[in-house]
């Protein structure tokens, strides 16, 4: 696949994925003036060459032609996106599956999948003159956000609850960003750092009101229909709490799809707790609507959100929406797991392929097993689990999985003891 040089911003507009209502690409709002839906970014693909459209770079911004963005120069400095994808062969035998991958998106620069969000809201912030960026959080976005605006001296401001995990907590501070600490939940969170950057005039990066966060997800399907040789798997599951990862990975297979360059969407699945099920329960009414759900009409559920895997511990999936279109018009599905299975896989997956992922990582390989034992693919499909943050995020929550080491005394009699 030859590579471009010189790609442009090729911006068409904005559809919103509730009512339709679309808007020029001069449009500077966030959210549908209509009906205050979220917004699909929309691209000219008559205008991309298909042969010809990827920069010479190891990062996201290699895909800039398909992203709403025109100044490269502001672009982060440390390297977002071209994480690696395990062919976990071992793992894939027990389970009956010849290909079976792990896309290990921990290896980002914050140990995250959200710095693909954060990049490019950084670079859309920085070209629109914005005077700070401001971000709520579970904990991933936050550190993310932070150490992407702290490498560029951008000012931000992230908004958190107070209970999220140490290390992300601290992870966030390091980068000498402001810091909210709330004492309340991550949608309480989320809807004071709404209505700080509304007064102040700042530049929101929340996912499910920021449409361009999308984009920066949607680099994870290049790279994975990059890794597979150019084809797309037959299935992906990621886990999903506010639901913008999972419509991010569907807008990156639809805009490939647009260009001609995969035959057939992958199906996509929502993996969650059963403890965080609001997209779960919303994949469900949908289903009872028939075949062609009407979207303006469908409630996305509110839910009392209390598993330990915190990144997809969510009330209100603020991009729902989004994210049970992906599972219905992809012919996925939506899968709810137990916190104790959400544990459970964290040894397994480190142990059967080498990936070390925090909770809400873990919930997607806790959801394809789950499948697999059910019969539900193929020995030849290409199954994808997107491994979405690193196990150093919430190391309290591993502890509670893998257990502490058996201390011993100093003495050769002890070893020999354990390892017998």
């Amino acid at each position: 696949m030859k590579t471009s040089q010189h790609p442009q911003n090729h911006l068409a507009g904005f559809q919103c994925l509730r009512c339709g209502h679309q808007e020029p690409k001069t449009f500077t709002g966030m959210l549908c003036p209509t009906c205050e839906g979220n917004l699909d970014v929309l691209y000219d693909y008559a205008a991309i060459n298909p042969r010809n459209w990827m920069r010479e770079r190891d990062d996201i911004f290699r895909y800039s032609a398909l992203l709403p963005i025109s100044d490269l120069s502001l672009t982060p400095v440390q390297r977002v996106g071209h994480t690696p994808l395990y062919h976990a062969v071992r793992a894939g035998a027990s389970l009956g599956l010849r290909n079976l991958y792990v896309k290990d998106d921990g290896l980002n620069p914050s140990g995250s999948f959200k710095d693909r969000a954060g990049a490019v809201a950084l670079v859309v912030a920085r070209e629109r003159n914005a005077g700070s960026i401001a971000a709520a959080t579970t904990g991933n976005a936050g550190s993310s956000m932070a150490a992407l605006a702290g490498g560029v001296n951008f000012p931000c401001a992230i908004f958190v609850p107070a209970s999220a995990p140490p290390a992300k907590l601290a992870q966030i501070l390091a980068f000498g960003v402001k810091v909210i600490a709330v004492r309340g939940t991550y949608d309480q969170a989320y809807d004071l750092c709404e209505e700080v950057c509304a007064q102040r005039g700042w530049f929101n990066r929340n996912t499910g009101y920021n449409p361009f966060t999308r984009e920066g997800k949607k680099t994870c399907s290049f790279e994975i229909w990059e890794q597979l040789g150019g084809q797309a798997p037959d299935h992906l599951f990621v886990g999903t709490g506010d639901g913008n990862i999972i419509s991010g990975i569907w807008k990156g297979f639809r805009d490939l799809l647009a260009l001609k360059l995969i035959e057939k969407m992958p199906r996509l699945y929502a993996s969650q707790s059963e403890r965080s099920a609001a997209v779960s329960r919303a994949v469900r009414e949908a289903r009872r609507m028939g075949i062609a759900p009407d979207w303006k009409a469908l409630a996305l559920p509110t839910v009392q959100a209390d598993t330990l895997a915190d990144s997809i511990a969510v009330d209100f999936p603020s991009d729902g929406l989004a994210a049970v279109r992906a599972v219905i018009e992809t012919g996925g599905d939506a899968v709810t797991v137990s916190d104790q299975e959400i544990l459970d896989a964290i040894p397994d997956l480190a142990r059967s392929t080498g990936v070390f992922a925090e909770p809400a990582a873990t919930a997607c390989w806790a959801a394809m097993k789950r499948l697999a034992a059910a019969g539900r693919f193929s020995p030849d499909d290409k199954v994808v689990c997107v491994v979405t943050g690193s196990g150093l995020k919430d190391i309290a929550s591993v502890r509670r999985a893998v257990g502490d080491p058996i201390a011993v005394d100093a003495t050769m009699d002890a070893v020999l003891k354990i390892l017998s």
